[in-house]
């Protein structure tokens, strides 16, 4: 009998999952001779045996789809809401993987999906993982599949601001998502030209962004374009942070944007008129680029060669042109930050670039 393999999605959407799906779904079939089947929403979907039959026809026309034809959620097995109440659903969707007779599961996901494959594995279900997040924080891999597309959709949204910015000497500020690292507000800075790039991995001094703008100013650039990470932090709040993870501090300071207070600060201490744009979920949206497609296409083949071959409790991680089998174990609960003596923040500096710590 042909091997029947098992795949969700989960976590948040992301440009790239239909491609992965139809990358792995179709070298499956006519490179492999297996069978998939899809759960719906993510784990949830395991836990309720919710499933599609994905075949040639149900694959066909969904590589330049955004989203996910499976639908996704971020229930965990471990602690998934059930009838009022949280439960552990881990025996409940172990129970489904072994009535299907399933070969293997893929889960296609970010760092909890990470988290969530490994307690699986570790019941002993062969597992698979693909790397897949806008933030492109997922370890030991290269890159994830849906980062390249919110990259151009950041740097489109900064370069349509520049005009505005321009015509009305404003200070603008764009927030750009990105969870706990910096990835996407780096990348959309600079190749947007932001004049100010704010990232989580650089604690700011708003004082030192406030004379970099008046700089500006001075020159006679009467504008300034501030790329900020959703989860950027002041100095002050970094330390507030950082206080409350030892246990002493007394109220914990949530890791959310401060992006409106940020911009009144601008305004106050330069002089110059703020305007705020939060990019959000348009950053996740629509047809993923033509680097995703190949990408999400590159590690969905790979995922089923590894399969053939019988290597599971992995993530097929994007190495190079290549891919590469890294042990779950060595992925799950880790996150790939920006390194502060990254290449591309060095080149940031080298042009003018302020990260607001010196």
């Amino acid at each position: 009998m042909s091997k029947l393999i098992g795949v969700l999605t989960a976590g948040g959407d992301s440009p790239g999952l239909n491609a992965a799906l139809r990358g792995m779904g179709k070298s499956a079939i006519e490179a492999f001779g297996m069978q998939i089947i899809g759960f719906r929403d993510g784990f949830r979907g395991l836990m309720e045996n919710r499933i599609i039959r994905l075949g040639g026809s149900e694959l066909s026309g969904i590589l330049t789809k955004g989203g996910t034809i499976l639908g996704t959620s971020r229930d965990k097995p471990h602690r998934m809401p059930v009838g009022g109440k949280i439960l552990d659903m881990t025996d409940v969707i172990e129970e489904n993987y072994r009535k299907h007779h399933l070969e293997a599961l893929v889960c296609m996901g970010g760092g909890g999906t990470q988290k969530n494959a490994l307690r699986l594995k570790e019941c002993g279900m062969n597992i698979i993982t693909l790397p897949k997040t806008i933030d492109n924080d997922v370890a030991m891999t290269d890159t994830t599949f849906g980062f390249d597309t919110a990259l151009g959709i950041a740097t489109e949204a900064i370069d349509r601001l520049h005009s505005t910015a321009h015509s009305h000497h404003r200070i603008i500020v764009v927030e750009v998502m990105g969870h706990r690292v910096g990835w996407l507000a780096l990348g959309a800075g600079m190749a947007g030209g932001a004049d100010i790039i704010l990232i989580p991995e650089i604690p700011y001094d708003t004082g030192l962004l406030a004379e970099a703008v008046l700089k500006r100013s001075r020159g006679g650039k009467r504008f300034s374009i501030v790329a900020v990470a959703e989860g950027a932090l002041s100095r002050k709040d970094a330390a507030k942070a950082i206080k409350d993870k030892d246990g002493s501090g007394k109220k914990k300071v949530p890791l959310t944007s401060k992006t409106m207070r940020l911009a009144r600060e601008l305004e106050e201490l330069t002089g110059l008129e703020s305007r705020v744009t939060i990019l959000g979920h348009l950053q996740r949206g629509g047809a993923p680029s033509a680097a995703d497609r190949i990408l999400a296409t590159r590690l969905g083949t790979a995922c089923t060669q590894f399969i053939n071959d019988g290597k599971f409790g992995i993530m097929v991680a994007a190495r190079g042109d290549g891919t590469d089998p890294v042990p779950l174990e060595d992925v799950a609960g880790k996150v790939k930050y920006v390194p502060v003596d990254h290449p591309l923040i060095e080149s940031a500096r080298r042009v003018g670039t302020c990260f607001g710590d010196q």
